[in-house]
């Protein structure tokens, strides 16, 4: 079958066509997958980290028809999807230094004459799974250290974004030993028949909860390790802070990126009751100088929404908040352009409550809830009290309050007067409805993922 996939800042456009992967060709794609790991896994790991870089350079000579690729398949800006690809190659970079890193340890031995140490080894065969939303750069943290540690990867794309993985598996195979980097084309059925093999070792998901549920059952069944990365609904308490200004502008890029179609978006700000009217104020002001256009024009700031069935589900939302006592302090609604296009108005709501829809479950657009607060144990309550805990930030001048957010905040990536951004050589790593699984997906604590470990107790002899 064959898959269309069209401009969702002009939906009429097709953009690209791709054939969807056969169910009946998973057995032969696994099992070569297989092989080729079998003769990866054989090769020195430093030597392997050499190999990868070449894939790497050889990707990064590539990058503009990747970055077009992003743009035209799920819309964002072309100077956001150029930093996508510019990030991706920085932390594979990352990952191979790792190459010729310590994989075990050594351990005293109770008994006399034994030596005893720690030892890691290759899972195997690795499914990614991977979201429409960073087309490139989630499945190059997937297939990087995966290679690095001596794994074959298949990598299946959103149905919305393939064109980059495809570009990463044509340029893989010309690059590396056959079939160890594949791609896989299809909708939920293929992923599930992936995620149930019994050939798959590990698998690396990037997702919503409900589906990343279903991947952890499927895995379940056969054994297979599972990393699971998923949602967030990040906030951002600003409690005091001697400049503003500066302080609305990284909160604004830090919820807009993307077009706030990112898990580590600013989806609301838990302000100090104090500065409630000058924050809202602010942001308003900034939300409403946003011009949302397609994503290829020339000075693109924020594209378009990802497809239609995004559009109307942030629309869905808002409307929702509306009637819950919300009000639109800017934007709020679906723009009109001659294109057509799934187009939404930046959008900032002012008085949000703790427990209304919108401050408690991911949006996944550009909508930005304010909520107030008076005094920090509130503040933490606020901030705390969802299901996800991915990513959290705190703008304060005071050490005490400093103090108690990083101690306190529920979040795996804790910011302290710094925007949600994550850095190339950190782990990204999320807890309670954020994420699960050993290792998180960047970082050295991946090696936890991607291989096995092994104790050895080694004599001379008997």
């Amino acid at each position: 079958m064959l898959i269309e996939i069209r401009n969702p800042a002009a939906p009429e456009q097709i953009v690209a066509t791709f054939n969807e992967t056969p169910l009946g060709a998973l057995d032969d794609c696994v099992a070569r997958a297989g092989l080729a790991q079998a003769g990866w896994a054989a090769i020195p790991q430093p030597e392997r980290g050499a190999l990868v870089a070449n894939f790497v350079d050889a990707l990064e000579a590539r990058a503009e028809d990747i970055a077009m690729s992003i743009t035209k398949e799920m819309g964002k800006p072309l100077a956001e999807a150029r930093g996508e690809v510019a990030k991706a190659v920085g932390e594979s970079r990352v990952c191979i230094g790792r190459a010729s890193a310590p994989i075990g340890d050594v351990f005293p031995s109770q008994i006399p004459g034994t030596v005893a140490y720690s030892t890691r080894r290759p899972r195997g065969v690795i499914l990614g799974i991977n979201p429409w939303n960073f087309p490139f750069s989630t499945p190059m943290r997937k297939a990087i250290p995966s290679l690095v540690y001596g794994n074959a990867i298949i990598l299946k794309p959103a149905s919305l974004t393939p064109g980059a993985i495809v570009l990463m598996a044509e340029i893989a195979a010309e690059v590396l030993p056959a079939d160890l980097v594949q791609s896989a084309i299809g909708g939920g059925a293929l992923g599930q028949a992936l995620a149930e093999h019994i050939g798959i070792d590990a698998i690396s998901f990037t997702g919503s909860v409900e589906v990343g549920k279903r991947v952890a059952i499927a895995a379940a069944g056969h054994l297979a390790e599972v990393s699971l990365e998923l949602g967030g609904k990040n906030p951002a308490i600003l409690h005091d802070a001697t400049d503003l200004e500066p302080v609305l502008d990284e909160i604004m890029a830090s919820a807009f990126a993307v077009c706030g179609q990112r898990c580590t978006a600013v989806s609301r700000v838990v302000v100090n009751l104090t500065l409630e009217e000058q924050v809202v104020a602010g942001l308003s002001k900034r939300a409403e100088a946003m011009q949302p256009m397609d994503g290829a024009s020339d000075g693109a700031k924020i594209g378009p929404l990802a497809s239609l069935q995004q559009l109307q589900d942030v629309d869905g939302f808002v409307t929702r908040a509306k009637a819950a006592g919300a009000t639109v302090a800017a934007g709020g609604e679906k723009l009109k352009m001659d294109t057509g296009g799934y187009f939404y108005t930046p959008t900032i709501l002012s008085n949000v409550t703790r427990d209304m829809e919108v401050a408690r479950d991911e949006v996944f657009g550009p909508v930005l809830s304010v909520i107030a607060y008076d005094n920090v144990d509130e503040a933490l309550s606020v901030a705390n009290d969802v299901a996800f805990g991915l990513s959290s930030c705190l703008y304060s001048e005071r050490t005490d309050v400093v103090e108690r957010f990083v101690a306190e905040s529920e979040s795996g990536m804790i910011h302290v007067n710094a925007g949600s951004f994550p850095e190339n050589h950190l782990p990204f790593v999320g807890v309670k409805d954020s994420g699960m699984g050993v290792g998180g997906s960047n970082g050295p604590s991946t090696i936890q993922f991607y291989t096995t470990e092994h104790t050895v107790y080694r004599r001379a002899a008997v």
